[in-house]
């Protein structure tokens, strides 16, 4: 188990070090990327479609575009965790075929690989957005550190998808062209870039059926907000994460055995 481990971490820095390789600007291009995403979102939504955020305790969205804008990099930051390992996941096992052929090599940790690395980039724009929150906010809430918790059932819930993917797209090639605007409608039909509140009260309950709307909700509440999140929907998200968590597994394990014979 330690060895696992151990292979994990060294496969996971292989990734992260391999993606800068050669370009000038190495691991800094983990600090430009997200920024630049901010600076589109917030000028297209906060400053073009002048869209503002209820701030907890305000009964109006009165506030500015800077404080819009953190508001938006918070969703932004678990997005783009769930999107980089999902869109990556069908051809996780094709574009490692080599691995497939080594006995030896357990290539159910390669969807495991892929959200180790995704979580670098995660922490990253994290601690970008606690400098920005401290800027625009003059504090960072003590709820902070409930961070990595209410991050871990994502984690588990995208390896259980990412498992699943990952050996479809040894079967169906297509598989990729079908996740891309799949990604793109979780996005814009998750609370990153509006409140569940804006929502007719008939269809915010509905909303909770998104992936991303659970995580996104109380990522944004323990980072920036300084609330508790609502530990029994968290709690309900963990359970339906760990189920497809653990059927994701089963469903690579049956479907590995042909992997050599197709790739």
């Amino acid at each position: 188990m330690a060895n696992r481990f151990v292979l994990i971490f060294s496969l996971i820095s292989r990734e992260i070090a391999g993606r800068y390789r050669g370009s000038a600007l190495g691991l800094f291009w983990s600090l430009l990327n997200p920024l630049f995403m901010l600076a589109v979102y917030t000028f297209v939504f906060g400053v073009v479609m002048k869209s503002r955020w209820t701030m907890p305790e305000q009964q109006s969205a009165t506030h500015s575009t800077g404080e819009f804008a953190v508001v938006l990099f918070c969703g932004l930051i678990v997005f783009q965790f769930f999107a980089e390992v999902i869109s990556l996941s069908p051809g996780l096992i094709v574009g490692n075929a080599n691995y497939v052929k080594k006995i030896v090599f357990p290539i159910q940790i390669l969807p495991v690989v892929s959200a180790g690395a995704a979580l670098f980039h995660a922490a990253v724009s994290l601690l970008v957005l606690l400098v920005f929150a401290y800027i625009v906010f003059d504090r960072i809430p003590a709820t902070v550190v409930l961070a990595p918790v209410v991050f871990v059932p994502l984690i588990v819930l995208v390896i259980g998808i990412a498992w699943i993917l990952a050996s479809i797209g040894v079967y169906f090639r297509d598989m990729g062209q079908i996740v891309a605007p799949l990604v793109t409608a979780i996005m814009f039909l998750s609370p990153v870039f509006f409140q569940r509140t804006s929502l007719p009260p008939w269809l915010q309950p509905w909303l909770s059926l998104n992936p991303l709307a659970i995580p996104v909700e109380s990522f944004r509440n323990v980072v920036i907000f300084g609330m508790q999140p609502d530990w029994t929907a968290l709690g309900l998200y963990s359970l339906v994460a760990i189920a497809i968590a653990f059927l994701g597994y089963q469903f690579f394990q049956k479907t590995r055995r042909g992997f050599a014979d197709v790739l």
